[in-house]
């Protein structure tokens, strides 16, 4: 039987800094990937309607809980794309708080602690504006021809995405219990 990656992964030890994320999507994907909560297999959602690619690894951290009764997501920059479940330790930079379908959406951004080409990065302050634009469009576009819309708000810094992250497992544990 296969485990379950949300609720049977870790977080990890030294969370909210460095947290586990599991990969759902592959950055420079177009297919929209997410984990079937009961299964704990990954199914194809759908292709996206618009000619964008994910700008980054995207995926969640398990064992966390939010308000769109989903858990945690989590942009995982490194250069190279991540095949789909893989388990990535990754250092938390900073969060992109979103609004999706009038629900918030927070995205966590982080990047891979095992690349070298980034895990000298600390905070999203020290990201490229030009990456952070690409973000921002990608999120506010992917949905545009689904008729949807997503707000994103602003960028912020780690201490906030730390905070989030705590939420998010202060919340699991709430809803799940500790198992």
């Amino acid at each position: 039987m296969n485990k379950n990656p949300w609720h049977e992964v870790e977080f990890g030890e030294n969370a909210p800094s460095i947290v586990n994320g599991i990969i759902e999507i592959p950055k420079g994907s177009r297919a929209k990937y997410e984990l079937d909560k009961e299964s704990g297999m990954l199914k194809l959602d759908r292709v996206l309607f618009s000619s964008v690619y994910y700008p980054a690894n995207y995926g969640f951290i398990p064992k966390t809980y939010c308000d769109d009764k989903d858990p945690l997501d989590i942009l995982i920059i490194s250069q190279i794309d991540i095949v789909p479940l893989c388990l990535v330790s990754a250092k938390v930079i900073g969060v992109m708080r979103m609004i999706d379908g009038g629900e918030a959406d927070d995205k966590i951004i982080a990047v891979a602690e095992g690349d070298p080409s980034v895990n000298h990065i600390n905070d999203i302050s020290e990201l490229p504006q030009h990456f952070i634009s690409e973000m921002r469009n990608f999120f506010e576009d992917y949905k545009k021809l689904e008729k949807k819309t997503v707000i994103v708000e602003e960028f912020q810094n780690k201490e906030v995405a730390e905070e989030i992250v705590n939420k998010a497992i202060a919340d699991y544990q709430l809803m799940f219990g500790n198992a």
